[in-house]
């Protein structure tokens, strides 16, 4: 079945847990042929631990999508993407050392690195601008580093934690009939006590202050299967609205809890991390109604699936079954590629079409134009929103939409949403000042 395949590690992914860190996916890369143009990914992975039945479609996603472009295109105008995973298993720790471990691979190091955990994009924002490597964070990530004059080398594409919260703030206030009727509500924030959890508060804070609602908030520790006390919590204090900040397995075992202490499914959103089917099938029916925010995609197959199942599946060198092609997870490690791929084809407009370096292929990442006429060409229509990446705005895109779980599948229900960037652009400008004052940082000449 299919549940049963999510939930279990392949044989595959086994062989990574067990080496640890170092394998090569591209069969073009291996053996003893060098070749004189390719570009050199860095993928850190988690296909083991309590996190692996979200972070294997992710991967999947990924490292499919990487190869159509070398089967189907030739690589990117001619340069072969080459890519190794390392497995961290969601940890910080192994997540930095994935990253000094691949950095200087390749023949011009590592053209940009998604450390796919807020905890290593934490720990890695020094290291890169030293390093001179991109970091993309698309969807997670420090929210104020879409500040490119303070942090030139983060780029959380698409959207922020901030961006987040405040979408599901002015959709529940929409379902209240207006954010003025938020005034005397309660709002209980249940998340992941990690700096990935943490990174919502400032603006529900915020909101709470500008609208009169309570804000609860409900920390789990990880992994987040233990969660009775959150929930006793949640059932003492009725709050109208549930936001869930979780992750891996503390997703499914949140829903089963809130079923017990009967709390309706209907009014928990979570954030596009809670939002997969991972998240809502091991809570069986008990998940009927429960709603979460769409990154842009949900789940379903759209044009580029189509070759990805005649140019990758077709040939034998898809990672993972082909059913999951399509997936919530597999959709968005499908875009992260597909945007470090187009970073790189931006970047070579400017530089010629070779092998680039990180510093130039953050050049391609800043000044990343993807419009609606392009996402029809790559086989995105319907799936992806056009994304404008700028040197004071490193995030591209502030647009979701509210997908729920009506017991088989996804379905959209509500219209885009767009975050106020008013609000969200005087929290950043705070945030990166302070920032920018105890790190010592000049800001960068947008202009120069």
């Amino acid at each position: 079945m299919k549940l049963t395949w999510k939930l279990a590690v392949s044989a595959c992914a086994i062989a990574v847990a067990l080496s640890g860190c170092e394998r090569q996916e591209d069969e073009a890369a291996t053996g003893d042929e060098v070749h004189a143009a390719e570009q050199f990914i860095p993928m850190l992975v988690y296909r083991s631990g309590p996190y692996a039945p979200n972070g294997i479609p992710v991967a999947n996603g990924f490292h499919d999508y990487f190869t159509l472009v070398n089967e189907r295109d030739g690589g990117v105008n001619g340069v072969k993407i080459t890519f190794e995973e390392c497995e961290t298993g969601y940890a910080t720790d192994r997540g930095v050392e994935c990253y000094e471990r691949l950095k200087g691979k390749g023949p011009t190091g590592a053209t940009v690195v998604n450390p796919f955990s807020t905890g290593v994009t934490f720990a890695l924002t020094e290291k890169v601008t030293t390093d001179k490597i991109p970091l993309m964070t698309m969807g997670y990530g420090r929210s104020e580093s879409r500040d490119g004059t303070v942090f030139p080398w983060n780029f959380p594409l698409l959207g922020t934690y901030w961006t987040a919260a405040d979408i599901l703030v002015q959709h529940v206030g929409n379902l209240s009939g207006g954010l003025n009727k938020l005034k005397g509500k309660k709002i209980a924030l249940v998340y992941h006590d990690s700096p990935y959890g943490k990174e919502p508060i400032p603006l529900l804070e915020k909101r709470a202050q500008m609208h009169g609602f309570e804000l609860l908030k409900i920390p789990v520790t990880h992994p987040g299967v233990e969660q009775k006390a959150a929930w006793l919590q949640v059932r003492q204090n009725q709050p109208d609205y549930v936001f869930l900040w979780g992750w891996g397995v503390m997703n499914s075992t949140a829903i089963k809890e809130a079923a017990a202490v009967r709390y309706p499914r209907e009014k928990m959103f979570g954030v596009w991390w809670a939002g997969a089917e991972q998240d809502v099938e091991p809570a069986g029916d008990k998940a009927k109604g429960y709603n979460s925010l769409a990154l842009q995609h949900s789940a379903g197959k759209y044009a580029v699936h189509a070759d990805i199942l005649e140019y990758v599946y077709g040939k034998g060198k898809g990672v993972g079954p082909e059913e999951g092609v399509g997936d919530v997870l597999y959709n968005r490690g499908l875009m992260n590629a597909l945007l470090v791929v187009e970073s790189i084809r931006t970047a070579q407009g400017k530089f010629g079409k070779k092998s680039l370096t990180g510093e130039q292929v953050r050049w391609g990442v800043e000044n990343l134009d993807i419009t609606e006429q392009d996402i029809k060409k790559l086989g995105l229509e319907g799936m992806m929103q056009p994304v404008k990446v700028s040197c004071r705005d490193h995030e591209g895109s502030r647009r979701a939409r509210i997908h729920q779980w009506n017991g088989s599948e996804w379905k959209f229900v509500s219209d885009w949403i767009e975050a106020d960037d008013a609000l969200l652009r005087s929290m950043v400008d705070e945030a990166a000042t302070n920032y920018a004052k105890e790190k010592g940082i000049e800001r960068v000449s947008c202009e120069a």
